[in-house]
């Protein structure tokens, strides 16, 4: 059986790898895809923390950023939660086929490209909040 410090470190190097597709998927055009890994970064960060923050050592099968996030003591700022709530629609429209068409006249290369900008300050922040 794993330690909640095991548990922990499996998500953040699950992170790590996911970081890395999400950057691969920009490059070779893949926007919808790299948002929805984008999505998995943050997602397993966010397990992370409620793993760290609560007595259990597997978080709740729930894809919901805030929700993940409403069990640890982190408070998002405004501007966090708006993105988060923005955020949460990728692992949605990167997972069903009704979504996924609708997304392509949204995520282009400049729309992708913010939202992994700002995906990678949340994911730092993260990071620093593990420490």
């Amino acid at each position: 059986m794993k330690t909640k410090e095991e548990y922990i470190r499996f998500w953040i190097e699950q992170a790590k790898d996911d970081w890395n597709a999400a950057e691969v998927l920009l490059q070779s055009h893949n926007f919808i895809q790299s948002l929805f890994f984008a999505h998995l970064v943050i997602e397993k960060l966010c397990k992370s923390l409620w793993i760290k923050y609560n007595s259990e050592s597997v978080p709740p099968r729930t894809h919901n950023l805030i929700y993940l996030l409403s069990f640890t003591p982190l408070k998002l700022t405004e501007e966090q939660n708006d993105f988060l709530l923005k955020l949460n629609r990728f692992q949605m429209e990167g997972r069903y086929p009704d979504y996924f068409s609708n997304m392509y006249d949204i995520c282009n290369e400049s729309f992708t490209k913010e939202i992994l900008t700002s995906t990678d300050q949340f994911r730092i922040w993260l990071i620093e909040n593990l420490e």
